[in-house]
């Protein structure tokens, strides 16, 4: 086990000890932490500071406001209904169609207006939130996903993650619902993590789990070689959210839209660390090269130059 440990250093790789010691607790100070984990904060945060987001249709704070739901969304066939303090995923619904009374979930599956007050209700009583505190649930716009991004996906819609560090963008992913994961990108369901180079914007490996991939389990298209669309404009707003949040070490997530291109789905003070895997690099020898260079004194433009020179594939 030692012998791993000195290997996994050698190599750069940050585990989670170090992440927590050295730059969760060191520059995420803990009165932020509300900006990120409160998803309705963080969206009402973007807007306030011109950043694109998905459109909020309704915010639900009471069992009795579930009733006027139910008028509000008749003339919507899609929406996703997510708890403000959820993580990982938990309780996020995904409604991608009708069938008359009924409605279409990402997987196929339908339910009724019956099981959608259930879940929302759930929502609300803190079953999805961290720490299982009472909740609120936001209904919002569903994305449509970029057509070049379908073709490595599997019905619901990819994000991309990013790591900022002291406003330098230091890695990035892009993951990939799949079947598995209930057309969920998220890594821990069963989606697919592709690392992403940080200068051209172009994937690279895939991961599931722990195996490495090559091709799409579901669609079986190749994972490699695909040129992210809109890659500056995703660079600079993901470096931005450093200095809307405050926060030093900060995970970035985003959609891409075919309409409205990208937007912020949400922010993490505590992002996980399979992007390492992803990218088939270490993180630490990253951070660390930052912490050698970064300046108060760099602009937006300085930071993301940096990091395309540095952490390029």
């Amino acid at each position: 086990m030692l012998e791993v440990r000195r290997r996994l250093r050698e190599r750069g790789v940050l585990g989670i000890n170090r992440r927590n010691s050295a730059y969760v607790r060191l520059w995420n100070p803990r009165r932020l932490y509300p900006l990120v984990d409160d998803k309705l904060r963080t969206k009402e945060l973007a807007i306030a500071s011109g950043m694109p987001v998905p459109e909020l249709y309704a915010v639900v704070t009471a069992q009795h406001d579930v009733r006027g739901l139910r008028k509000a969304l008749a003339d919507r066939e899609q929406f996703v209904v997510k708890p403000a303090h959820g993580s990982g995923g938990n309780g996020i619904l995904i409604i991608i169609g009708r069938r008359g009374e009924l409605y279409l979930k990402s997987s196929g599956a339908v339910m009724d207006w019956a099981e959608l007050d259930h879940h929302i209700s759930n929502a609300l009583s803190g079953l999805y939130s961290l720490g299982g505190q009472r909740d609120r649930v936001l209904v919002e716009y569903f994305v449509q996903s970029e057509p070049e991004l379908e073709k490595i996906s599997y019905r619901g819609v990819p994000d991309i993650r990013l790591i900022v560090y002291r406003g330098f963008p230091a890695m990035a992913m892009i993951r990939l619902p799949t079947h598995l994961s209930d057309g969920k990108a998220n890594l821990h369901l069963g989606a697919v993590g592709v690392g992403i180079d940080l200068s051209q914007g172009v994937t690279l490996q895939g991961v599931q789990g722990t195996e490495v991939v090559v091709l799409h389990p579901d669609t079986g298209n190749c994972l490699e070689g695909l040129e992210i669309p809109h890659w500056d404009q995703i660079l600079k707003l993901a470096a931005e959210c450093f200095d809307m949040t405050g926060l030093g070490y900060l995970g970035v997530d985003l959609v891409i839209d075919q309409k409205h291109g990208p937007l912020i789905l949400e922010l993490n003070a505590r992002p996980g660390l399979a992007i390492q895997i992803a990218n088939g690099t270490g993180l630490h020898s990253r951070l660390e090269l930052i912490d050698e260079h970064a300046d108060t004194s760099d602009s937006l433009e300085e930071r993301i130059a940096f990091a395309r020179q540095h952490f390029a594939a």
